[in-house]
């Protein structure tokens, strides 16, 4: 399990490293043909994990409610996410894992709840959360690569 924490980690700090080489701006924009902008993948990855790591064990959350609701599956960015909400998100992406890694340690997510994911892969324990988070964390920065490429103002 240490080896997906570590693969985590070191998604989400290249991630870090394309959201510090852009605008806020750049990361609002939302290019031709494409339904989402970099900020928007970057508090999705944040929302997604909470919600299937804690959420699904019964664990608090490490975010507001309103997160979850404005960056899960299925939303897209409503409007303009200001500098200081990503300097936010970029504080969410590296604490939560290192929160994540600590319950995993600490075992408080005992009670997971199984869940079958969109992508139809299930999750029937934190272990297999966890895999799928290394997954979708790498996904959206793919997604959020392309987006760089197709920005107008580059």
């Amino acid at each position: 399990m240490q080896q997906q924490i570590e693969l985590i980690k070191q998604t989400r700090k290249n991630f870090i490293t394309l959201v510090e080489g852009l605008s806020v701006e750049q990361l609002n924009e939302i290019p031709v043909g494409m339904s989402n902008n970099i900020a928007w993948n970057l508090g999705h990855i944040v929302a997604a994990q909470q919600g299937l790591c804690n959420g699904m064990s019964g664990v608090a959350l490490n975010v507001a409610p309103d997160f979850l609701a404005n960056f899960k599956k299925g939303t897209k960015p409503e409007s303009f996410i200001n500098n200081e909400t990503i300097q936010q998100f970029k504080k969410y992406v590296i604490a939560n894992i290192n929160d994540l890694e600590k319950g995993l340690k600490e075992n408080v997510f005992a009670n997971y709840q199984p869940y079958v994911t969109s992508y139809g892969y299930a999750l029937n324990s934190i272990e297999d959360a966890v895999r799928f988070v290394a997954t979708h964390d790498a996904l959206h920065l793919g997604y959020s690569m392309a987006i760089r490429k197709n920005l107008s103002a580059k």
